[in-house]
């Protein structure tokens, strides 16, 4: 059986896996990228947030996705009823990048294994990791391709940057329940022949139809635009027909965005993901790291996705880079604890959004700036700055501003 080695072997060729073998690559080291799919191909996680720019700036990604012109994404606009609430990324607690994309993932991922090609990183598509074995500080991964030819890759390292193929976490039985309620999501792109012009055609939203359901609107550059639904598991199931006739009626909800979608046809049957959220027993192991969303997956509402992928890989490429040379690393204080404190930050408003508590901020009658600018950068995805209250106190301040929304609200009816 054939058999190769390398340094390290990155599963997926997403934005996690692309990021982890820039870093590798810039710093010499022997990689193979394995990718299930041929790209281009169609993958959700299409809104990105400030965050993930500084990944991709340090290691050297950014120049190949500014040449291609993408949506830019200055901020985010919610909607409820008549009620708006709009973040403005320049305008929070946290410095940092005050910009980023919305972007069809097709041409985003391409761009990027692209651009790793030209590099002479070696990426192999339609290859499938179907069994991994661990020994003597060294790892043997069974690959199988298209007609069923199987060989094998060693390696001192593997990342796992699978995405929803969850690759490790399936072989080693790594998954767990999440904590984030059972939640689904149906979504396709149309021709946005209707787009207004200004800024009301290119602003992303989230059009919240009830507690718990909510619409995504996401305008790409080239024309088209993403939608879709989110809300609880049963309750998208109600819906009756196949999903183009459930997410059509489904769009009935929104008022705003009604007549801009209605009768347009689909660019594809719209697909549905159920229960979303996903978690894993643990992030790391003997001779491999899980990182993005084969780790972790908490909710679309805030379109952290991307970034927890790319902070994830860029933070295991350097701990392994620096393992490979001889140093000590402590994978569970510098990684486990640090990707996780970041994700209970955020699971922190996920959960709070389908209590409806952060709802009552976003759409107080009256708005103070300063919490605005501090839950802002949280949206960005600067939640590992603990200057920021709504960061180092997450847990408590959301339901304690929410109650304060609440009774100014209920003084303001009584007078």
């Amino acid at each position: 059986m054939e058999k190769e080695k390398v340094d390290v072997l990155i599963i997926g060729a997403g934005p996690s896996g692309c990021v982890a073998a820039a870093y590798l690559h810039n710093k010499g080291f022997s990689i193979k990228v394995v990718e299930k799919n041929k790209f281009p191909r169609f993958v959700i996680g299409e809104s990105l947030i400030p965050r993930c720019m500084e990944h991709f700036e340090a290691v050297g990604l950014l120049d190949c996705l500014k040449a291609k012109n993408f949506e830019v994404k200055t901020g985010a606009r919610f909607m409820q009823g008549p009620k708006i609430c709009e973040f403005d990324f320049s305008k929070k607690h946290t410095k940092g990048w005050n910009w980023t994309y919305q972007i069809p993932r097709a041409d985003f991922d391409k761009t990027l294994t692209d651009e790793l090609q030209n590099r002479g990183v070696a990426i192999d598509f339609e290859k499938e990791v179907v069994g991994v074995e661990f020994a003597n500080e060294i790892s043997t991964t069974q690959i199988k391709d298209l007609q069923g030819r199987t060989s094998q890759i060693e390696a001192k390292y593997i990342i796992d940057s699978s995405g929803f193929g969850r690759v490790l976490p399936k072989l080693l039985d790594l998954d767990k329940p999440s904590e984030i309620p059972a939640h689904s999501s149906i979504f396709t792109h149309v021709k946005d022949i209707r787009r207004p012009d200004g800024w009301e055609g290119h602003r992303i939203t989230f059009d919240i139809v009830s507690l718990e359901t909510w619409l995504w609107v996401i305008p790409f550059s080239n024309g088209y635009t993403s939608i879709g639904y989110v809300g609880p598991t049963d309750y998208l199931e109600s819906f009756e027909g196949n999903n183009e006739e459930r997410l059509r009626e489904m769009m009935k909800l929104s008022n705003h965005y009604l007549s801009r979608f209605e009768d347009l046809p689909y660019e594809f049957e719209p697909r549905m993901i159920k229960n979303i959220a996903k978690s894993v027993k643990q992030l790391y192991g003997p001779g491999y790291v899980l990182t993005g969303n084969s780790a972790e997956f908490l909710d679309p509402v805030f379109s952290s996705g991307v970034t927890f992928a790319t902070e994830s890989a860029h933070l295991a490429a350097k701990m392994i880079t620096k393992e490979l040379n001889g140093e000590a690393v402590d994978w569970e204080h510098d990684y486990s604890k640090y990707m996780l404190d970041g994700v209970n930050v955020f699971s922190t408003y996920v959960k709070e959004w389908y209590t409806g508590n952060l709802q009552k901020i976003f759409f107080a009658d009256s708005e103070n700036p300063v919490i605005k600018s501090q839950i802002c950068a949280v949206l960005a995805g600067y939640v590992w700055d603990k200057t920021n209250p709504f960061v180092k106190n997450h847990h408590r301040l959301v339901k304690t501003v929410a109650h304060i929304a609440d009774m100014e609200k209920e003084a303001a009816n009584a007078r």
